[in-house]
Formats: structure tokens, sequence, C-alpha cells
């Protein structure tokens, strides 16, 4: 290792100090100290031979690991905002479709399909969205992200046919759904494995309680003050979180900020820098390279790795089921009971109550597989009993609210019957998503975009069939259907539980992710 006795600084390149000013880390990602200057880097600082730029081991400032307690869950509930503050502008909408339909004279099949798509959004944004976050940093491609949807959600606000409001739908949905994909890599960024249960829990129960909330606050806002207000709530809302990212959310996606530390070291000392992740790529870190990997991957593990597509099927039609509820509901809680447009949004707090339910439960099995973690060799087969837990709630929660929800017999009991649901959906989307993390490592990005694309294609399609579903088989065997779909997917994780070791060895991508694996503990 070549060791840089002193590096001298370029004219008007001054370095900071060891400490960090908190609004210095906000707006220059590219920061440096004397210290990260004066640091030993591999490498003699010459084109050949570049200085490879790493974390200053234990005492880098600038490393989000060592973050304090207080910034790293500041920065957690910003980006649990992000992602409450986007489900809030898909579900909110639903609560004002009378009021939509009056004024621009369609029937609810039309009208709901401004839900459809700002749900189908979801599923394609994030195939752009995290690709750019790793060219051009996690921060930057959020405060465009939130600037964007403000954008379109004040421009749905004033629309004046149904036609132009279904396009800024999807578009708010498309250019909104950032967080998605990159708000559970910024709490990655900042926790170790064995701190990350906590913040997890709560990061993973946001967009499950925005949808319960949603019809709650879209239907009496709508009802008594129209669904123009009920549009500019959210764009108030968007835009409140967008400026307090743009204020108080820092950078922090390793490589990119070793990048652009490399570019300053670069800078101030005259000398060749080079981010030491840059450095072991294969090909330069370009953003064609990236989108066109993200673009075509996702869809290579979903048709060709079978345990990517069974449960993304599996969490595809429990996301749809949500989301049937959304156009469910008012014909159960309105049409049936005689509920008003407000009250009706009341239904869903049984589902609330059951995500956090299942918040409580995920931080206490996440703690108990850390324990187990500390003490034995883990596999990805330990994340499933969470899983499991949540296939015999839901269609528990499902077949109740499917016999109970009749006017005959009291309403306390249908609502009830959501919380085993809300608990299932959330311990069930924890247990798949870590799983599949677990089980595809260095291709956990292109794995999750995958189940992201298809769960949202699968929301969007669900409540357009809703009506005809109702229709044509009552509200009885209509909510049976969900439950029947879900009892059949139930096996799924107990299967996987059992045979999923010799399953991942026979396909290609886990397998290299394992040999991947393997290597590194070797290496160590």
């Amino acid at each position: 290792m070549a060791v840089p006795q002193q590096k001298t600084l370029t004219d008007g390149a001054e370095p900071t100090t060891s400490r960090i000013s908190f609004w210095r880390m906000i707006f220059d990602s590219s920061v440096v100290t004397d210290e990260m200057i004066n640091y030993p880097y591999a490498g003699s600082g010459t084109e050949d031979d570049p200085y490879a730029v790493t974390w200053i081991p234990d005492t880098d400032p600038r490393n989000p690991l060592n973050f304090s307690v207080p910034r790293k869950w500041w920065t957690t509930v910003l980006v649990a905002s992000c992602t409450l503050a986007v489900a809030l502008c898909s579900s909110t909408y639903s609560g004002s479709l009378p009021q939509i339909q009056k004024e621009f004279g369609v029937g609810t099949e039309v009208a709901i399909t401004g839900l459809s798509v700002f749900v189908l959004g979801f599923g394609l944004g994030p195939l752009i969205w995290s690709p750019l976050g790793e060219v051009f940093g996690r921060r930057n491609v959020l405060n465009v992200s939130f600037g964007t949807l403000t954008a379109f959600n004040i421009g749905a606000a004033g629309s004046q046919n149904i036609q132009t409001l279904i396009i800024l739908r999807f578009l708010a949905g498309s250019f909104g759904s950032s967080p998605l994909g990159i708000a559970g890599g910024v709490i990655a960024d900042m926790f170790t494995v064995s701190h990350r249960g906590a913040a997890l829990s709560f990061y993973i129960a946001a967009p499950f309680m925005s949808p319960c909330l949603g019809p709650l606050v879209g239907g009496y806002l709508g009802a008594g003050a129209g669904w123009r207000w009920v549009e500019g709530l959210l764009a108030a809302l968007t835009g409140i979180v967008g400026l307090f990212i743009a204020a108080f959310l820092p950078e922090t996606y390793a490589p990119v900020l070793l990048r652009n530390r490399a570019a300053k070291l670069s800078q101030i000392t005259g000398k060749v820098y080079r981010s030491k992740s840059d450095m072991d790529q294969e090909r330069p870190v370009t953003l064609w390279t990236t989108l066109s990997t993200a673009m075509r991957r996702p869809f290579v593990m979903l048709f060709w790795e079978p345990i990517v597509l069974i449960f993304s099927i599996y969490i595809s039609i429990l996301y749809g089921t949500l989301y049937l509820f959304f156009a469910a509901f008012p014909i159960v809680f309105q049409k049936v009971r005689g509920w008003k447009q407000g009250t009706a949004g009341l239904a869903f707090l049984g589902i609330l109550v059951g995500t956090l339910f299942a918040a409580a439960y995920n931080y206490a099995e996440f703690k108990r597989y850390t324990k187990k973690r500390s003490r034995t060799t883990t596999t990805p087969e330990d994340r499933l009993p969470l899983t499991m837990v949540g296939a015999i709630a839901v269609p528990i929660g499902l077949f109740w609210f499917a016999f109970t929800n009749g006017p005959d017999i009291h309403w306390l009991s249908s609502v009830a019957a959501g919380v085993p649901f809300g608990f299932g959906i959330v311990v069930i989307f924890l247990g798949i998503e870590t799983y599949l993390v677990d089980s595809y490592v260095i291709f956990s990005a292109s794995v999750l975009g995958a189940n992201t694309f298809l769960r949202s294609v699968v929301a969007s399609v669900f409540p357009l069939f809703t009506m005809y579903l109702y229709k044509g088989l009552g509200i009885h065997w209509a909510s049976s259907i969900p439950a029947f779909l879900a009892l059949a997917c139930a096996p799924f994780p107990f299967i996987f539980y059992r045979y999923g070791a010799e399953i991942r060895k026979r396909c290609r991508y886990s397998a290299k992710a394992e040999a991947y694996l393997r290597q590194v503990n070797e290496g160590k």
C-alpha cells in the first residue's frame, strides 16, 4: 500500500475540520475533512493506480452507519413519512368518488380508474427511480420525485374533465413512487442488521396505515368540501413532506457519497482518487448500464425464478385484496348497511388496528431472529415463520368478513374482521421481502423490483372489477373469492420453510447469490 505522506491543496479548496455540521452534511454530499485528506488510502494517486477511497474505519463522520441514534431515527421518520404521504395519495382519492362521479357524470367504474392508474404507477416508477438513485443519490431523487408529485396533485385538483384527472393521477403515481424503491434502502444504509428491527417495523407499517386512513379522510372531506379539496389537501401534504426532505434529509447511499468524496479529493489535492466500490465494478457505473439492468433483470427473475414468481403472486393477491376493499367497503357499508360517506371510512379502522399489532409483532420477531443469528448460522428460511403466522391470519380475517358483512349481523363484527387481515398482510409482506433479500443478496434490488411491479399491476386491476363481482355474486360470495385465493396461497411459506434450501440451489440467480456469500465469508 502506498501511503501519501503529504497532500497539498489546490487553490480555492479548503477542507473542513473533523466535525461536519448538520447543515453542511445535508447540502454538501462531497464534504471532506482534514482526516479524510490525510488518510492512507491504498494506491499511488495516479491514473494507473488511483487512491481507492473507502470509509475511514469507525470514525468516519459521513458514514451513515456512524450517525447518532437521534439522527438515524429522524431520518427514518422522514422516509417513513414519504411512504405514508404517497400511500395516502392513492387511497384518499377513493373517499371522494361520489363527488367525482357527480361532477363529471361518470359511473363508479370510470371514477375508480383514477385509483387504479395511480397504483399502476407504483409498479412502473421504481423501475426508473431506483437506478436513478444509484447514480445521482437517494436524496436528489426524492427531491425531484416529490416536487413533481406535488405539481401533478395540484394539476389534478384543477382538472376540468375525467380524462385529465385520470392522466394526472397516473403521472402522480409514477413520479411519486420513488419512496417504494428508495426509502427502505435509506434505513439499510444507516442500521446494521442486528439494529434494524424497530426502524423496519416502523417503516413497513407506514404504507399499510395510509390505505386505512385515506378513505376516512377523503370521505369526510369529499362530502363536506368536494373532491377538489381532497386533491388540494394531498398536494399540500406532499409539498410539506417534500420541503422537509429538501431541508433535513442527508444523502445516505455509500457508493454515491464515496464517489463524490473521490471527486472532491481529486480537486483538492490534484491527485487521482476513485471510489473503491466503483473500482470493483466490472464496468463503469453509468446511467445507461444501471437503467438497462434495472429494466431487464426484474422481469427475467420474475419469470425464470420460481421463488420470486410464487411469492410475488402471493403478495400481489393480498395487496390487490387491500385495494379491492376501496371499492367493496362502500358497497358493504354504504349501500347495504346505509352508512354515510364519511362514516364508511371508519370501517377501515379494523385493518389499521391490525397493522399496529403487526408492527409490534414484527419488532419482537426481529429481535428473536437477531438473537438466533448471534448464536448460530441462519438461513433465509429462518425469515419465514413470520410469514407462516400471517398466512394463517389472513384467510381467517377474510372469511370472517365474508360471512358477517350482511345487515343482519352487527357491523362491529365485519369491522373487527379487518384486524387479522391487517395483521397478516403486514407480517407476510415483511417476511417475504426479507426472505427474498436474504435469498438473492446481490440481486435483491431486481427481486424487489419484480415484486413491486407485479403487485402494483394486480392491485390496479382489482378495484376495476369489484363492482361487477359484487353485483354478480352478492356481498358474501364476492368477499369469499379473495379469501379462497389467500387460502390457496397459505401453504407457500410452509413449503419453502421445509424445502426452500433445495429449491434455491436449483434457481440460477439464487445459487449465484449463495456462491457469492460463500466466497465473501471464506475471504474473511
